[in-house]
């Protein structure tokens, strides 16, 4: 065994915890937005704050890192798919850091203080909106890791700006409301 193969290992483990925890906890408040379950959308979105900073931000900074040393010791930097692998990875990590951790962190005080209102479901649709395009980012960048397309590759990188736009325009229109239960 390689030092390459090792690394490279340990880039996709720490891609698939990260990728793939987050993933869960989507298809979780997804799952409970459908079924019009309030209390678990919002126990999913609490998740998703709580392992933000402690699980989700250490994982992408471990595939980042191992990715980097990958491209540094043996791929470089200059192929089309690594380009659009970082720019991507750019635009997930700025979603998670920017918007899903200060809107969980927003959204557990309100809850805290003032209990499940219209205004923490607002805040937690547009959370939801985000995550989608999240996750439409997310698939383009495993799709462009596994297929590693170059400028040749139109049919690729047509399908990677087609998953991308579609998860954009799932996450600007189609949100279902969710209103409190007058219990």
């Amino acid at each position: 065994m390689d030092w390459y193969s090792i690394v490279k290992f340990l880039h996709i483990v720490s891609a698939s915890l990260w990728v793939g925890g987050g993933f869960v906890l989507f298809l979780l408040g997804a799952l409970a937005e459908r079924a019009g379950n309030i209390e678990e959308k919002l126990q999913a979105m609490r998740a998703s704050g709580q392992l933000g900073g402690r699980f989700f931000a250490p994982m992408s900074m471990l595939t980042l890192i191992f990715g980097l040393i990958m491209c540094s010791f043996w791929v470089g930097f200059s192929d089309l798919w690594i380009i659009i692998g970082l720019v991507g990875y750019a635009t997930t990590f700025s979603i998670g850091m920017f918007i899903f951790k200060p809107t969980g962190e927003r959204m557990g005080a309100m809850i805290a203080k003032e209990g499940i209102t219209p205004a923490v479901l607002a805040i937690g649709q547009r959370m939801m909106s985000a995550a989608r395009f999240d996750y439409a980012v997310m698939l383009a960048i495993i799709a462009d890791m596994v297929l590693k397309p170059t400028a040749h590759d139109i049919g690729i990188l047509a399908g990677m700006v087609l998953v991308v736009v579609v998860g954009a325009t799932l996450a600007l229109g189609g949100n279902r409301r969710l209103v409190p239960s007058a219990a």
